[in-house]
């Protein structure tokens, strides 16, 4: 079964040059290399060479990003793809050595219906701050927002079979970002995650990466906007919601339950149906059926409803009569412990 190496390319230097001479010294003869409109003779040159060493080069007209560089070459070996395993996907910069590229070759060759990723140790000694930062970060908001633990999301080192790479070409995401979707996309599909760690190498502090750290970040977080959205904008609705119905109810005469449950409930009531209806068809863009998610989702809001009514309940005579500065705690903790539960138990489908 054929594993090619594909490797998408923008501007390189010498150092794509020696990869692919350690490549084929490594006995990795099939390679995939996609310019990615790389302007300038010198550029082309590289690319020349590498075609008369039997590479097979394809070429973008004009800069379209990382993604679409893969994706391109996704459908050329779609398209010439008698006895495709699936592929390899490297990076042009010399940050990826032949023996972990073989290696995560072997991990995809083993198991062929899992994402194999090349995996760093950003803790070693000499891992640039921003780098070893900046993942870090990454993946703890990955794992809480997605729920799949990854010590490296960023790898341009994977392997992906060939039936992920069909699905792969209908994913969003054109530049950087669109190495995260395929991390989201994975967990979509229950695909199995398999990690291969390998050497941790940055060259010249990384200068040569077209990665900018604010810009193609930005690019990346921003798919999580939806997640925030639904969470901060249901909180903005509940909260104004209690607030009317406090004012509306504070002068009602005390009986067995307090005009503070009373606003608790109508506003979680309101509430939890917009943040359903967001959380379904935006949010998780559940596969689950919508009665059983919603009948999932209303013993949730049941749930949160109590816990947020009884704190509320009892934290007030602490606040000197402050009702929404009780609510505004109780529910930022309600709502990220919700999320969490919603992700893997209202809307995750266990096929």
């Amino acid at each position: 079964m054929r594993i090619p190496v594909v490797i998408p390319s923008y501007e390189p230097d010498h150092k794509l040059t020696a990869l692919l001479r350690e490549l084929k010294q490594g006995g990795i003869e099939e390679i995939i290399i996609v310019d990615d409109g790389s302007m300038g003779r010198e550029y082309q040159e590289i690319f020349e060479q590498a075609g008369r060493e039997g590479c097979i080069v394809l070429h973008h007209k004009t800069n379209q990003g990382k993604g679409r560089a893969l994706k391109t070459a996704f459908a050329y070996c779609l398209e010439n793809g008698e006895e495709l395993l699936g592929v390899i996907t490297a990076d042009s910069d010399g940050q990826h050595k032949v023996e972990d590229i073989k290696a995560c070759m072997e991990a995809l060759g083993e198991h062929p219906r899992e994402l194999i990723l090349g995996c760093r140790n950003f803790l070693k000694r000499g891992v640039p701050a921003r780098s070893s930062l900046g993942n870090r970060i990454t993946g703890r908001v990955f794992q809480y927002l997605v729920g799949v633990r990854l010590s490296d999301t960023q790898t341009g080192l994977r392997g992906i079979s060939r039936e992920f790479m069909e699905h792969l070409l209908t994913v969003k995401g054109e530049r950087f970002e669109f190495e995260t979707n395929m991390l989201i996309a994975a967990k979509e599909q229950k695909i199995a995650v398999r990690e291969v760690e390998i050497e941790t190498v940055y060259i010249e502090e990384n200068k040569s990466s077209h990665f900018r750290p604010v810009r193609d970040s930005i690019r990346i977080y921003a798919m999580f906007g939806r997640f925030l959205f639904s969470s901060l904008s249901s909180s903005v609705v509940d909260l104004s919601l209690f607030a009317l119905f406090c004012h509306m109810l504070r002068n009602m005469e005390e009986g067995v339950v307090s005009y503070l449950v009373i606003a608790t409930v109508l506003a979680r009531i309101l509430s939890a149906a917009y943040n359903f209806t967001i959380n379904y068809k935006l949010v998780f863009r559940s596969r689950e059926g919508v009665l059983k998610a919603l009948g999932k989702y209303t013993l949730l809001a049941l749930l949160q409803m109590s816990l947020s009514a009884f704190l509320v309940s009892v934290l007030y005579p602490c606040f000197g009569g402050l009702e929404v500065w009780v609510k505004i705690p109780v529910d930022v903790l309600l709502f990220l412990l919700s999320f969490v539960i919603q992700r893997e138990l209202v809307y995750g489908s266990k096929e």
